[in-house]
């Protein structure tokens, strides 16, 4: 049988092993609005089912050495790599990922499992300085069962990030994807971890709608809750984990800004603005939403830009187009809408602002202004708003303005410059001279405002942190006496 082989899942979802459930749901692709496939749904009580399984199974993974760990971690990464045409096309299958975002991204899920590898062996404390005759130290341990909640647009990469260094460093997993993309960011990385020789019951998925994640989020032996979604998703999970006292990681959305000074490249401004602002549709919390361009460049840059984007097609992945679809029609009217909103209140439709069904054209709104919808709000579509600024004290108000605050990029001729203007720029990630889509395994990653809770992924040190909890070990060689 092949890796991954559809027989192996179909109708099942992953408790301890392949298991039927009561309830089936299609996998529908948004090219086609065809079936590519069915999975077991999860109802609220199967969450219970899975974390008896992850809770117990837990015990004996953290007492495993860190070498097994490791072991494991590292045969998954080398999996994926010898299946990354498995994970790609149901990428663009499940997801509307063309070609090129699909080998990126199945290429980032490997490189996670790469550098859990090495958390496994991380140094897990430190020796602490005491004024009294014994030895301190302080120490991480595994915090048990992490419930993972993860999105549709990058489905694979965003639960891996979690999955990955919460196993490696000895705890369990219950993930619940986004239903609408189950099988290449749930079934996959079920099948990956089980063929990479991961004890039974340490990694469970639980795909289903709200109910599931609220049951994940309320169930009291799941202490950490890593979740990348929404905005307005994240704060009601906050809230709840806030009232039973859990930690809450939050991977938020984004209005980023792309920054072009007036010593910049405007040609390549603007071919670093379409990548920043087209790729996989603009489905991406790092997605330049705002293009803020000095006034002696917009003129040239507004044109630019919307040259490229009439130039860039939107079609089915299995056509090689390299935009696919959006994901639903809820969310392409939601695109629509912030178009048709921003052009009543005053800005101006350069390119676009049509679609094919779920293929949204490539749109450039020029002469945003602060207030208007593009420039207020994540927009998740391939849409690009362009804001013309005068001076760098506009410039900074103009970017701060903004409640989200995840990734921002400076376009100039003098990099120093951009590294001195971002010391006043309220953001997370900064690139200068590149656009505001970037990631790496080992770099840290997370925003600021209502962009999430600061960095909780990427690299040892916000993994370990993300994933364990500290304890404080004192240790002498006889008991100490007291007055009493």
């Amino acid at each position: 049988m092949a890796f991954f082989d559809q027989g192996m899942w179909e109708g099942s979802t992953y408790l301890g092993g392949w298991t039927h459930l009561g309830r089936t749901a299609d996998a529908v692709s948004p090219s086609t609005g065809e079936s590519v496939g069915t999975f077991a749904l999860a109802e609220a009580g199967d969450v219970q089912t899975a974390v008896d399984l992850a809770a117990s199974a837990q015990r004996t993974w953290a007492a495993a050495s860190p070498e097994e760990r490791s072991a494991v971690m590292r045969r998954a990464a080398l999996l994926i790599e010898q299946h990354v045409d498995v994970l790609a096309r149901w990428l663009g299958d499940e997801a509307g990922s063309a070609p090129g975002k699909a080998a990126f991204e199945a290429g980032l899920v490997a490189s996670e499992y790469h550098l859990a590898s090495a958390t496994a062996m991380m140094p897990y404390g430190q020796l602490l300085r005491t004024g009294r005759p014994r030895m301190s130290l302080a120490r991480r341990l595994p915090v048990g069962v992490v419930g993972v909640i993860a999105p549709f647009n990058f489905p694979a990469i965003l639960a891996a990030r979690s999955i990955a260094p919460a196993l490696a460093l000895g705890n369990a997993v219950v993930l619940k994807p986004d239903p609408r993309t189950t099988i290449a960011g749930g079934l996959f990385l079920a099948a990956v971890l089980e063929e990479a020789g991961l004890p039974p019951g340490l990694f469970n998925v639980v795909p289903g709608g709200a109910d599931v994640g609220i049951a994940l989020v309320d169930e009291p032996r799941v202490p950490v809750i890593s979740f990348t979604g929404s905005t307005p998703a994240g704060r009601a999970i906050a809230a709840r984990g806030g009232q039973l006292l859990k930690r809450v990681h939050l991977e938020l959305g984004g209005n980023n800004a792309l920054v072009v000074l007036e010593d910049a490249d405007v040609e390549a401004a603007a071919s670093a603005g379409a990548w920043g602002s087209f790729l996989h549709q603009g489905q991406i919390c790092m997605t330049t939403g705002r293009h803020l361009v000095h006034e002696s460049l917009y003129d040239r840059y507004v044109e630019l830009l919307a040259e490229k984007a009439g130039h860039i097609v939107a079609g089915p992945p299995d056509t090689g187009a390299p935009l696919g679809p959006i994901i639903d029609r809820g969310q392409r009217d939601k695109v629509h809408s912030i178009v048709g909103r921003s052009v009543e209140a005053g800005a101006r439709l350069v390119v676009g602002g049509t679609y094919e069904g779920l293929f949204y054209q490539p749109s450039v709104l020029a002469d945003v202004s602060p207030g208007v919808a593009a420039f207020e709000e994540e927009i998740f579509g391939p849409v690009a708003s362009v804001t013309p600024f005068s001076t760098i004290d506009q410039l900074v108000q103009l970017v701060n303005s903004s409640p989200f605050g995840l990734s921002l990029g400076i376009l100039t001729g003098d990099a120093y410059k951009a590294f001195e203007l971002s010391d006043r720029m309220r953001t997370g990630i900064v690139h200068i001279n590149d656009q505001t889509v970037d990631d790496e395994a080992q770099a840290p990653f997370g925003g600021v405002g209502d962009s999430g809770t600061g960095v909780r992924f990427g690299g040892h040190e916000a993994n370990i942190e993300a994933f364990t909890e500290t304890q404080w070990v004192t240790m002498q060689g006889e008991i100490a006496a007291y007055p009493f």
